[in-house]
């Protein structure tokens, strides 16, 4: 049961919640990780896809947490041609949240982490410029827990790191409204492939994408940047426009909310405290994936607390470390992939054709991850109407 005092205390059980606590507590450290929800995965704002480098952290996923194999991706331009993206680095699974994070959580517990669902952490408790504890809410229990270091994974409305005094708020510009459906019943051009359609009339500043989970059943979702009409009056419009894989479909799961894309924290950490995942918009900005950014960054703060821990000294000044590792390994990359996605948005329907002619698969791949920018620049520079893009991305 929950005790009143530990090393480190993690609210939230996602991903980057569940990587830090397995982490500490393979390190022989006393770890609780609180997740206000009833059931740690349930319900998902992820279209569940994990590819390439994502896979590789890791261990063999059980089956049960898999719902389709992926080889690869079909991009659409406004024009409804296509572009598409194949190779190792695709490779991969769209897997069912519901199964994959508790299978996460588990990995935590078995290595020594408590983990406790339906516990609302309300509050921080801090002393002498320290954050050494939280406030908790078990369906009507209260607690105060102390700890020598709180972890906020609590996601893209984390409430904790405000509660803590850090400043992670984000610009409106970085962040996208997602909605999307699971149905049944569709007529999937290929179920092994994930599906992209940009086009600035059914999607501004952003996409709609298929992620299939079996053979006649996707995850069919918009993110949209914030304007005037829903994500869900997108998304609807683009179903109806699409008969021809919808017709006859049904929905079976509703999910909707924020999606960070962007404004990456130069600080995520205080004295006693830090803060990882979508709760530091840790996001690829072109994709809004969040799996494999989350845990890397989970990873990294256990190391770095654990050091801190055997130093006896979790002060700002060596958690901070964090921030160094992270920015060298992801954040730098992902301001790149941020530039892209601040140039795509500015696309009109007639560039991104005209980029559909000159663009293979392996260029969009690449651009997913920072890279190739250069050659993007260069063909924008063609189009003297684009220079001024162009020039951003170098």
């Amino acid at each position: 049961m929950l005790k009143d005092e530990y090393d480190v205390v993690v609210v939230g059980g996602g991903p980057g919640g569940s990587a830090t606590a397995e982490t500490l507590a393979k390190k022989g450290l006393r770890v609780a990780l609180l997740e206000k929800r009833q059931e740690i995965g349930s319900p998902k704002r992820c279209g569940e896809g994990l590819t390439g480098a994502g896979l590789g952290l890791f261990k063999e996923i059980p089956k049960r947490c898999i719902t389709q194999t992926i080889n690869g991706a079909i991009i659409y331009a406004p024009n409804g041609k296509n572009v598409i993206v194949e190779g190792e680095n695709l490779n991969g699974f769209i897997v069912e949240r519901k199964y994959f994070d508790k299978w996460l959580a588990f990995n935590a517990s078995r290595a020594g982490a408590y983990i406790q669902a339906k516990t609302e952490v309300t509050d921080v408790i801090k002393n002498n410029g320290f954050v050494t504890g939280v406030k908790a809410n078990h369906e009507g229990d209260k607690y105060e827990i102390k700890a020598k270091v709180v972890v906020a994974s609590d996601g893209v409305e984390s409430t904790i790191a405000r509660k803590a005094g850090l400043n992670t708020t984000n610009q409106l510009i970085n962040i996208d409204a997602g909605y999307q459906y699971e149905m049944s019943n569709l007529k999937l051009k290929d179920p092994h492939k994930i599906e992209l359609w940009f086009n600035n009339k059914m999607s501004p500043r952003g996409y709609v994408w298929v992620f299939p989970k079996g053979e006649d059943v996707a995850n069919v979702g918009i993110g949209v940047a914030m304007c005037e009409k829903s994500a869900r009056y997108y998304l609807d419009k683009f179903i109806e426009k699409n008969s021809h894989i919808f017709k006859n479909s049904s929905i079976i799961e509703v999910n909707s909310g924020g999606i960070p894309v962007g404004g990456f924290l130069k600080n995520m950490v205080m004295n006693g405290f830090m803060v990882v995942g979508d709760a530091a918009h840790q996001v690829n900005p072109i994709h809004g994936g969040g799996i494999k950014e989350a845990t890397i960054a989970g990873r990294i703060a256990g190391d770095i607390i654990s050091k801190g821990m055997q130093k006896n000294d979790v002060s700002e000044k060596v958690l901070s470390e964090y921030n160094k590792i992270w920015w060298k390994e992801r954040g730098k990359a992902l301001v790149r992939v941020q530039k892209l996605r601040e140039v795509f948005e500015k696309l009109t329907d007639e560039d991104l054709n005209m980029l559909q002619k000159t663009l293979t698969g392996d260029d969009l791949f690449e651009f997913s991850r920072g890279g190739r920018l250069g050659k993007l620049a260069r063909i924008l520079m063609k189009k003297p109407s684009l220079l001024k893009l162009a020039r951003h991305l170098l």
